[in-house]
């Protein structure tokens, strides 16, 4: 919350063949992936300039209001989150049902091209986290209210079990076909889950927290990142970055084998891509100046 009012840009993602979404905008800028500074002033309990961007303890209480009621935000958030589950998990179960027409492209492009249009759809309404890992790094480095944190997630979770039953009853019994299980080591699927978050978390802090980033192609540039990062991890790990991407198929195919990996790694490098990110960003005083933006608009 260090930023100033009308610096800073509120936008959504995501996710991967699971994952996320936004921008904290002023009333210039709006975030897709995060609340609306408009409606949210600076966290008192941090002044800008500040050297550590660790949460305090007051800051759990210092979020007003936001304009948009939270029922609405959680019902956004579950759509969003249902469409990239069903759309992400739905190329694999077609690329096995039908041998290998989609490809991993396919695949990569499902999941990609899911993110980028629910980010550019609700993204205003409700940030379009579309990912509990997102959620959680957003929160830890006070660009979202922890209060507002365990309903979103329970939307996030919900969606993707019922995204998940939508398609064992569609296309049984290639259910198998959509679970994330890696076909290396724990420890590489570890490394390689770990790795493509904070990939994925890096470019969404950028464009959702940053007002000299290019925040009104959030959808595209998350999308991108997420397909790229299929491309790279999806034969070995299953390229998740989202925890509800593989909890969701895992609890309708029955199939939980190591499962802790993709709870695990992609919040720890959720956390840590978007620390990294806010570690190099440049202060307001550095660079060009923030430029106004017309995207994402309430």
């Amino acid at each position: 919350m260090a930023e100033a009012e009308t610096g800073t840009p509120t936008a959504s993602a995501p996710a991967t063949p699971g994952t996320p979404g936004g921008p904290l905008f002023s009333s210039l800028r709006v975030d897709s992936l995060s609340y609306d500074r408009k409606s949210m002033p600076r966290c008192k309990c941090l002044p800008v300039g500040a050297a550590s961007w660790a949460p305090s303890p007051t800051c759990f209480t210092d979020f007003p209001a936001p304009d948009v009621s939270l029922t609405r935000k959680l019902g956004a958030e579950f759509v969003g989150t249902f469409i990239l589950i069903f759309a992400a998990t739905a190329g694999p179960i077609v690329n096995q049902k039908y041998s290998g027409v989609e490809t991993l492209i396919g695949n990569a492009a499902c999941a990609g091209l899911a993110v980028m249009i629910v980010i550019l759809s609700t993204g205003h309404i409700s940030g379009a986290h579309l990912n509990p890992s997102l959620t959680i790094a957003f929160a830890a480095l006070r660009h979202f209210p922890w209060v507002q944190v365990p309903a979103y997630i329970a939307a996030q979770v919900s969606a993707s079990i019922c995204a998940s039953f939508a398609l064992k009853a569609v296309f049984h019994p290639f259910m198998s076909g959509g679970v994330t299980v890696p076909s290396v080591s724990i420890g590489q699927a570890f490394a390689l889950e770990f790795l493509i978050t904070f990939n994925l978390l890096f470019v969404v802090t950028a464009v959702a927290t940053d007002t000299r980033a290019v925040g009104e192609l959030a959808g595209i540039a998350v999308g991108a990142t997420v397909m790229l990062n299929i491309l790279v991890a999806g034969p070995s790990s299953g390229g998740s970055m989202n925890p509800v991407r593989t909890l969701g198929p895992a609890v309708a195919a029955g199939n939980y084998r190591a499962i802790w990996i993709y709870l695990v790694a992609p919040t720890l490098g959720a956390v840590a891509g978007a620390a990294i990110y806010t570690a190099v960003k440049l202060r307001a005083d550095e660079g060009e100046q923030p430029r106004q933006v017309r995207s994402f608009r309430r």
